[in-house]
């Protein structure tokens, strides 16, 4: 593994998971908090607005042109279990920060999909493609 993706794939791994994870967290905290949402487009629109909401998106957005930039030299089935981590922090943050309820159900789940990531991780980013 040469030495620019041995740095390069464990920052985008942290980028992709870090910005999806605290980019649901805020739009889930900014959709708690914003004025009545009502099911309708409108609404929708007009929650865009709230600061919190509006931080969420546009980390989602990096996560999204993060992952296309991690996919573009890793394997598929490389990047989605590693990035899967996000899950297991998704849910340690809504425990903590969001006062949600985890059943132990949730916490074996989440159990499963780290050890699951370790796993994968363990193996190497190339790109199965031939050049």
């Amino acid at each position: 593994m040469s030495l620019q993706l041995r740095w390069k794939t464990p920052a985008f791994a942290a980028i992709v998971v870090l910005s999806n994870v605290v980019g649901n967290l805020f739009l889930k905290w900014g959709m708690g908090h914003a004025d009545e949402i009502t099911p309708s487009p409108l609404s929708f629109i007009r929650a865009i607005f709230n600061p919190w909401v509006s931080l969420g998106i546009c980390l989602l957005i990096l996560w999204m042109l993060s992952k296309m930039f991690f996919l573009s030299w890793a394997d598929l089935s490389f990047v989605l279990p590693v990035t899967a981590f996000g899950y297991v922090l998704t849910t340690v943050f809504s425990h903590l920060f969001l006062g949600e309820h985890i059943t132990t159900a949730r916490w074996a789940g989440t159990f499963l999909i780290a050890t699951g990531s370790v796993l994968v991780g363990l193996g190497t980013p190339q790109s199965g493609k031939s050049t």
